[in-house]
């Protein structure tokens, strides 16, 4: 395969706003040249996500939630946080080395690392499946050092300045 069009393994990691975001971005220029895009959403289940309902808009794109509507307690996920986790591994493994897609995020991955309910290994392993000519995006915070060093582009998300500081609360269309 031309070296110049290989499947690229981007990340987008950093305590700042705008991981999904750019990953959305990304995926809707995708689907614009007429791609496939799976995103799977770690840690992620609430149906009211504006990319939940946008995708049933956008042919080609489809969005697999992989986590219940709360949020996990990172100093004690449940089993069913841990389930949901393996399973979209599971999912995203199988997805990545069938090569349907031609773009598969991997929303949250990262932070499904970092608490525990995906080992680094694991994840590792996983993307070492994918097809050479597939692309992948994982986002989240804290992108483990290993991958970080696997991957083609890495991107840090600053957080200089956030609108909660202030009082703001999350808001449709903006945060979700």
């Amino acid at each position: 395969m031309d070296k110049g069009q290989r499947g690229l393994l981007m990340v987008y990691s950093g305590q700042g706003k705008g991981k999904t975001t750019a990953a959305l971005g990304l995926a809707l220029r995708a689907v614009g040249h007429g791609k496939k895009v799976l995103m799977i959403q770690f840690m992620k289940g609430d149906p009211n996500y504006g990319e939940i309902k946008a995708a049933k808009f956008l042919p080609g794109f489809e969005i697999v939630q992989q986590g219940q509507p709360s949020f996990v307690d990172q100093s004690n996920p449940g089993a069913e946080d841990l389930r949901l986790a393996q399973e979209g591994l599971r999912l995203a493994g199988r997805a990545l080395a069938q090569g349907d897609q031609d773009l598969i995020v991997l929303d949250e991955l990262n932070v499904a690392v970092e608490y525990g309910l995906v080992s680094p290994d694991e994840m590792l392993a996983t993307l070492e499946r994918r097809r050479p000519e597939v692309d992948v995006v994982v986002t989240g915070r804290g992108a483990h050092p290993e991958l970080v060093k696997r991957a083609d582009m890495v991107s840090e998300i600053l957080d200089i300045k956030h609108h909660f500081h202030e009082g703001v609360t999350a808001r449709a269309g903006i945060e979700y």
